[in-house]
């Protein structure tokens, strides 16, 4: 079996030789690729230099801030392209934990889509600030409201997907970033019928650096889901012409 953490980067200097060591050490098969684009502090440069000491770390460099989805997006292409059976993505801050990666490798035995909630057992949320807190907890009660998914944790951006359901999505069609990234993957997921769980995780605020957190990302989200459900129904309603006209 492979594995492949997908970990998106931009300044993450502070964080990142620690993390690629938690990683790894989890399972000898699980491997890490990195999306740097082109940190001013040498992120990139720092993990060049431990790929170069361990075949299980990758790198990709990309020229500039080209936004979070897209970066998960060239992640999870290389990741199909070297042979993953199973993809991870997750943050670079350590606000994710990486000891919990085997728990979501051993819920996969039941799903094809694992989700890191916050929210499952209740609000799982260290030192977050109590007005990002609410906002993180109500975008995803305002997602579930109009997309009709099931989801606990909409946003989360700690998530385990076989190998399939990547390949089933067009990643050249996507182009939401940040919360919307994630909703929108959650969607296609679930709109394809593949089976999605969650798993309780406690997400804690940032070891190091800045949050990339903005008010476009949240315009942006708030945009996503109607453009979601209006696009399902649209479909909906072609299939249902197709039908009469047949």
């Amino acid at each position: 079996m492979k594995v492949y953490v997908v970990v998106p980067t931009y300044n993450e200097s502070e964080n990142i030789p620690a993390l690629i060591e938690s990683v790894l050490a989890q399972r000898d098969y699980i491997h890490i690729l990195v999306v740097d684009d082109n940190s001013p502090d040498g992120t990139g440069k720092i993990v060049e230099r431990l790929s170069g000491e361990n075949p299980r770390v990758h790198i990709l460099h990309r020229p500039g801030k080209m936004g979070l989805g897209s970066a998960y997006c060239d992640g999870f292409k290389i990741a199909l392209r070297d042979g993953a059976d199973f993809i991870m993505e997750m943050d670079a801050d350590f606000s994710h934990d990486p000891s919990t990666i085997p728990m979501f490798l051993d819920a996969m035995g039941n799903f094809d889509v694992v989700i890191g909630s916050r929210y499952l057992n209740g609000v799982s949320v260290v030192n977050w600030p109590l007005r990002r807190l609410m906002l993180s907890y109500f975008a995803s009660v305002y997602t579930r409201v109009i997309t009709g998914l099931s989801i606990r944790d909409c946003t989360s951006g700690f998530k385990c997907f076989r190998r399939s359901v990547i390949e089933s999505i067009d990643l050249d069609t996507i182009r939401s970033d940040g919360y919307s990234f994630q909703i929108e993957m959650n969607y296609r997921c679930v709109e394809r019928g593949f089976r999605v769980g969650e798993i309780p995780i406690i997400f804690i605020d940032r070891h190091a650096g800045s949050s990339k957190m903005s008010k476009k990302i949240v315009r942006e989200a708030v945009l996503m889901v109607w453009k979601l459900k209006l696009g399902s129904l649209v479909k909906k309603l072609t299939r249902r012409g197709g039908t009469h006209a047949s």
